[in-house]
């Protein structure tokens, strides 16, 4: 019986795309780069700021300009990570009724950790018990460590929780965790690329979602 969900934040829970989107052009105007579309950048996100930043540029992290455009992305990201960001519609309910049915939740994100947990403060403080972003001491998604370490403090077991994201990466995470994904339609990725990356429950709408994990009790519930 799963008593524990672990969201991605990016695309799952935050339509974070616009602010991105500004801090990634504000970062390639600074150092002499072209901008990037908002197509683009929906398609570079989800293994970290590190590597949407190298996306961006000519000879990714190899490019002597890296360090510094990563750098100016931060400094910029970290002020106007909210201008446009919100939740997406039907969020709030979903996790409040999460939270009414007992389930323990967490936040994971490949955002830095910063911005992570003040994004989900801010939004889902009183709902989400744990958030965890990049940080220097834990492998990013899809290395299982942050789902792990969420896991740790939620004194909750792998085996009684599932993933749920809207990317390649959060399959991947999922599956490097050993527990299942719940691969949601209103993020940045299309069902077809979820379906290629192996995601084999979905949700159509966040009310979905808790059906979903309250049925995934049953055996039968993927044959």
């Amino acid at each position: 019986m799963i008593d524990t969900v672990i969201f991605d934040l990016d695309g799952t829970l935050l339509n974070t795309l616009e602010d991105l989107h500004a801090s990634v052009n504000h970062s390639m105007n600074a150092h002499g780069f072209k901008e990037r579309t908002l197509d683009e950048v929906r398609h570079f996100v989800g293994n970290g700021v590190d590597n949407l930043i190298a996306r961006c540029i000519p000879s990714g992290k190899e490019n002597p300009k890296y360090e510094e455009a990563l750098a100016t992305f931060k400094k910029h990201y970290i002020v106007h990570c909210n201008d446009k960001t919100g939740p997406y519609p039907g969020i709030s309910d979903m996790l409040s009724k999460l939270k009414r049915e007992g389930y323990k939740m967490a936040v994971v994100s490949n955002k830095f950790m910063d911005a992570t947990k003040e994004l989900v403060a801010l939004y889902f403080g009183d709902l989400v018990e744990v958030a965890i972003g990049a940080s220097d001491t834990l492998r990013k998604k899809p290395a299982p460590d942050t789902v792990e370490e969420a896991l740790r403090q939620l004194a909750s077991d792998k085996d009684r929780s599932v993933y749920v994201g809207d990317s390649e990466v959060d399959v991947a995470t999922a599956k490097n965790s050993g527990m299942e994904c719940i691969a949601v339609a209103w993020g940045f990725r299309e069902k077809k690329e979820q379906v290629e990356a192996g995601a084999r429950i979905f949700a159509e709408s966040p009310e979905e979602v808790p059906d979903i994990v309250r049925n995934m009790k049953d055996p039968a519930f993927l044959d």
